[in-house]
């Protein structure tokens, strides 16, 4: 077995990583550059003989194809894309790398010569605004309205996964996550949440951007659903919502200030929420990959605040 991990240097992407070496799989680290320093806050890892890194553009479709055919690549965890400020921004670019990138993901399992399992990250943006549906839990049975074009263009990989599969039989899940909270998140608006835990720890001011309610996921939670997903053999395109934990911004500073007394004289709460429904029923997900762990919210933000200080009190944690 060997896992191609496609934008392995972000958040979700260096702890799916940890997450694959800790089970002594062998992995080639695909993203714009060779850099393994989230991977390496979080894990001893960075060296290992297993570990492979490769660079290139995800748009590159023959850099693609040979990866994968000429790696002896197995498994694909895609995680490389760029986030929804730069696609409404600019939708064309974004739609080179969330959409292109993610055929060529899906051209490449298809002409490996053999059988190449895909777990891609999908979004909750695939939803339309809460006020769209009401107030219920959405499963993956309710139409996708989404009101970005970086919505848009994860319903568009979800679609071409179901047909990769009816035409080639390529075997792939998709994931929706909402908020992904951890050491290591740091780009993206819904980053804030963890930016805010960072600022805690360097005893630093910090204003999150975005109001309302957030479902935050535990980004370890969220690599090990990546992994067991990649490594279960559930045939079909599937889709998944993600769940964990809903809370508004305002209760997680009190959160904050619980765990840490004096945080809330650091932490601001500002702007407009994020414009998709976060309530959302993962019931299909856990049927099918039974035993998937969700961190209670107040064990993740604990075990993120200890983390931090742990770095900064190793000289490791840079303002």
């Amino acid at each position: 077995m060997r896992v191609l991990v496609t934008g392995s240097s972000g958040c979700i992407g260096a702890w799916t990583v940890k997450q694959l070496l800790d089970r002594q799989i062998d992995v080639l680290c695909f993203d714009q550059e060779a850099d393994l320093s989230r991977l390496g806050l979080i894990s001893h890892h960075s060296n290992s003989s297993r570990l492979q890194v490769e660079t290139g553009r995800i748009e590159d479709t023959g850099r693609i194809q040979t990866l994968v055919k000429e790696g002896g690549i197995t498994h694909v965890i895609h995680l490389a894309a760029v986030l929804m400020p730069f696609c409404q921004a600019n939708p064309v670019q974004g739609a080179m790398i969330n959409v292109i990138g993610t055929l060529n993901i899906f051209e490449a399992a298809r002409d490996a010569g053999r059988p190449v399992r895909v777990v891609y990250a999908s979004s909750s943006a695939v939803w339309g605004p809460e006020d769209a549906y009401g107030e219920r839990s959405l499963s993956e049975s309710d139409p996708l309205l989404p009101s970005t074009h970086y919505g848009v263009f994860k319903q568009s990989n979800e679609g071409n996964a179901r047909v990769f599969f009816q035409s080639n039989g390529i075997s792939s899940i998709g994931l929706r996550p909402w908020t992904v909270y951890g050491v290591g998140r740091d780009r993206g608006l819904t980053a804030d949440p963890t930016l805010a835990m960072k600022s805690i720890a360097l005893g630093l001011p910090f204003q999150i951007r975005v109001s309302g309610h957030m479902d935050l996921q535990y980004t370890e939670d969220v690599a090990e659903t990546f992994v067991r997903c990649a490594l279960s053999d559930a045939t079909g395109a599937h889709v998944f919502n993600l769940a964990g934990s809903i809370i508004e911004m305002s209760a997680l500073v009190a959160l904050f200030e619980k765990l840490r007394p004096g945080a809330a004289n650091l932490i601001t709460v500002s702007g407009n929420p994020v414009p998709v429904s976060y309530r959302m029923d993962a019931s299909q997900l856990h049927a099918l990959i039974p035993g998937i762990p969700q961190t209670p919210l107040e064990d993740g933000v604990r075990q993120t605040l200890d983390l931090f200080d742990e770095l900064k009190a190793a000289g490791r944690l840079p303002a």
